[in-house]
C-alpha cells in the first residue's frame, strides 16, 4: 500500500513562529508535508533554506516549493520570458539548498499565438533553458508543471504530459480542484475518473512521476472559464470529492503528496488525512 503524505501550502495558519520551526509544528499536529510558498519571489536567503531543509529532515517532512506566479514562458515579450527563466532557477537553487523535490510552476498563457501547440512548444523552450542554466551543484529538484484550473492556461493533463516528455528533470503536479474546474467538474467525478488520470500519467511518464505523484487539493468555484475561487473541504455546494480522489490513491496503491490549498490549509489537510485513514481500515 502506498503511503500518502499530507501538509499545507505555506505556513501553517495556526503557527506564529519562524518558518524554520514548521516542520516541528507540522509533525506535532500529525501532517508530513510542506510546499514552501515563493510565490511574491524566491526570497528566502541561503542559510534559512539549508535550516529549513534540516529542520524538515529531522521532522520527517517532505518538502516541494511552489516558484513566483509572475512567470509566463509562453509570453510574446522576450523580456518577461527571461525574466520567467530566472524565477524557475531561483526557485530550483532555492529547493536545492532545502533539499526540496518539485518546483511548482504555473507554465504561461496561449495569448499571443496562432495556436496552443506554438504557445507550448515555445513553453517547452524555456524550460530546456532553465535547466541547462542550472549551476551543477543543483541536483535534487525538479520542475513541475501544475494541471491548471484556467482554460487561458498552459497546464491540461496532455500538455503537462507532453512537457514532462520533453523536459529533463520534470514531473507533473496534479492539481485535482484545477481539474475539476478547467473540465467544468466534469472531470474528478468518480473514482474512475482519478485512476484514469493517474494511469495516463504513468503510462506516458513513466513510474516516477507518481512516485511520490505530487499533487494539490481543495474544494474550488468555477465558471465559464474555469477557476473562479478555493473553497475549504466544508463547503458542500463546491466540488471535488477529496473522498473521491482518496479512494482512487488507496485503489491504486500509489505513493503520493496531497498539499491543501483549502483557505484553512493544516486544517483541511488533517481533514484529508483523517478521511483517507477511517477508508483504509
Amino acid at each position: 500500500m502506498g503511503r500518502l503524505r499530507f501538509g499545507p501550502a505555506g505556513k501553517p495558519l495556526s503557527f506564529k513562529g519562524k518558518m524554520e520551526k514548521v516542520p516541528e509544528f507540522l509533525e506535532a499536529i500529525g501532517l508530513d508535508a510542506l510546499e514552501y510558498e515563493a510565490v511574491r519571489g524566491v526570497r528566502i536567503s541561503e542559510e534559512k533554506a539549508r535550516l529549513l531543509g534540516e529542520e524538515a529532515k529531522r521532522h520527517g517532512v517532505v518538502l516541494s516549493i511552489h516558484a513566483p506566479y509572475f512567470i509566463n514562458l509562453a509570453s510574446p515579450d522576450p523580456s518577461v520570458v527571461e525574466r520567467s527563466i530566472k524565477r524557475i532557477v531561483d526557485s530550483m537553487v532555492a529547493a536545492e539548498w532545502m533539499q526540496a523535490y518539485a518546483v511548482v510552476v504555473h507554465t504561461g498563457y496561449y495569448k499571443g499565438h496562432k495556436s496552443k501547440e506554438d504557445a507550448v512548444r515555445q513553453a517547452i523552450e524555456g524550460y530546456r533553458k532553465a535547466i541547462e542554466m542550472l549551476p551543477d551543484w543543483v541536483k535534487t529538484p525538479e520542475v513541475s508543471p501544475e494541471v491548471m484550473g484556467r482554460t487561458t492556461a498552459i497546464g491540461d493533463i496532455d500538455e503537462v504530459i507532453q512537457i514532462c516528455t520533453e523536459v529533463e528533470r520534470c514531473r507533473p503536479t496534479i492539481d485535482w480542484a484545477h481539474l475539476y474546474a478547467r473540465y467544468q467538474g466534469e472531470r474528478v467525478k468518480t473514482v474512475d475518473d482519478v485512476i484514469q488520470v493517474v494511469e495516463e500519467f504513468e503510462k506516458n511518464l513513466g513510474k516516477h512521476a507518481v512516485d511520490p505523484l505530487h499533487t494539490h487539493f481543495s474544494k474550488i468555484e468555477y465558471g465559464k472559464g474555469g477557476e473562479k475561487e478555493h473553497h475549504t473541504l466544508s463547503e458542500e455546494e463546491y466540488g471535488p470529492e477529496w473522498s473521491i480522489v482518496c479512494q482512487a490513491y488507496l485503489e491504486t496503491g500509489i505513493n503520493a503528496v496531497i498539499i491543501s490549498e483549502s483557505p484553512i490549509l493544516e486544517k483541511d489537510a488533517l481533514l484529508m488525512k483523517k478521511i483517507c485513514m477511517e477508508k483504509r481500515k
